[in-house]
């Protein structure tokens, strides 16, 4: 677990990831890394490719890769929501949130980010049909 977010933080973060998909065939994983100290970017790269990357018929998952200890976010979308987002929406998103965790608000935060996501997702990539969950929703941890 994380010493940054409760348990019950950690099981809402859940559910929200839940809410955000539910309109959308997008999928988002969040990954909290507390293992890595140097090349963060490349760790978060590696658990994209694990747990993300081309695993979703439409190329549309999103991964928070967080590292608290080191204060640093990466946001990855697969190749699909990365062709249909711009990058801005993505910088001002990581913004935001990394101003927010500068503040201490860890779960806040994350939460805003997984739902905003989730909206975004919506527009590009809504529900037609079934909407199978294509990754599990649980939080990662390193």
């Amino acid at each position: 677990m994380s010493r940054f977010l409760t348990n019950q933080q950690i099981d809402s973060l859940v559910k929200a990831i839940q809410s955000a998909e539910q309109h959308s065939t997008g999928e988002i994983r969040v990954h909290i890394d507390s293992s890595t100290d140097s090349n963060i970017a490349e760790a978060a790269f590696n658990v994209f490719k694990e747990l993300c990357k081309d695993k979703t018929a439409e190329k549309n998952a999103v991964l928070f890769h967080v590292n608290f200890e080191n204060k640093y976010l990466t946001i990855i979308g697969d190749t699909g929501i990365h062709a249909k987002v711009h990058q801005s929406y993505w910088d001002h998103l990581h913004d935001y949130i990394t101003s927010e965790f500068a503040k201490g608000h860890f779960y806040q935060a994350l939460k805003s980010g997984i739902l905003e996501t989730g909206l975004e997702l919506k527009k590009h990539f809504p529900v037609k049909g079934e909407n199978h969950n294509e990754l599990p929703n649980e939080i990662t941890f390193s």
